[in-house]
């Protein structure tokens, strides 16, 4: 038989009402873990879509589950750790920006090598910046964590690029890639962005 807790040589019987305090410590302690836990999955919550703009809500789109698409972002932003980025020097800042004034005013004549022209800046770019410029799917995961507001405008230039390399992009398709992959680009380019 349970006769209660022992405090030294002192027994504490256990009454109804002495159970009752019990149950109601533990019903207490318990919603203050739940309350505790429901807080930090808003805090967290609110800190990504802070953190990822727009690709936020993209991600749990096409995630189909928050949880899901939540780990998906901390996990970028972990990958992301990786890379030591750093903002680009003024003079190849102005450098870039001549080139893309460049590849802009060749688009009036070769809308497809311009918008191919326009892809390998890009990537010159985020190269400089310190970004990895090797498999498109992490670069994409990894600009996100700093662009996410923008890194979906680079996926879709990259794939009108794509069917443009393909044959299956029209000018009006190219025109809109110039001006999706330009979003990016000045994000890049731009003298004060330094990201963490």
């Amino acid at each position: 038989m349970f006769t209660g807790p022992q405090f030294g040589n002192m027994h504490v019987p256990m009454t109804a009402e002495n159970q009752t305090i019990i149950i109601i410590a533990i019903v207490v302690v318990l919603a203050i873990v739940l309350i505790a836990l429901v807080l930090g999955a808003r805090r967290r919550s609110a800190r990504l879509r802070d953190r990822f703009g727009s690709e936020y809500q993209r991600t749990v789109e096409t995630v189909g589950d928050k949880r899901k698409a939540e780990a998906d972002l901390a996990s970028r932003e972990h990958e992301r750790q990786k890379f030591q980025t750093r903002p680009l020097p003024a003079g190849l800042r102005e450098q870039y920006m001549t080139q893309w004034n460049a590849v802009q005013s060749r688009f009036v004549d070769e809308p497809a090598q311009a918008l191919s022209a326009a892809d390998d800046l890009v990537h010159q770019a985020l190269e400089a910046r310190g970004y990895p410029v090797g498999d498109f799917v992490q670069q994409t995961a990894v600009i996100s964590v700093d662009y996410g507001d923008v890194v979906n405008n680079y996926r879709q230039a990259h794939q009108i690029m794509v069917a443009s390399k393909d044959g299956n992009a029209s000018t009006e398709d190219l025109r809109r890639g110039m001006v999706l992959y330009r979003s990016l680009f000045n994000e890049l380019v731009e003298a004060e962005r330094v990201t963490t």
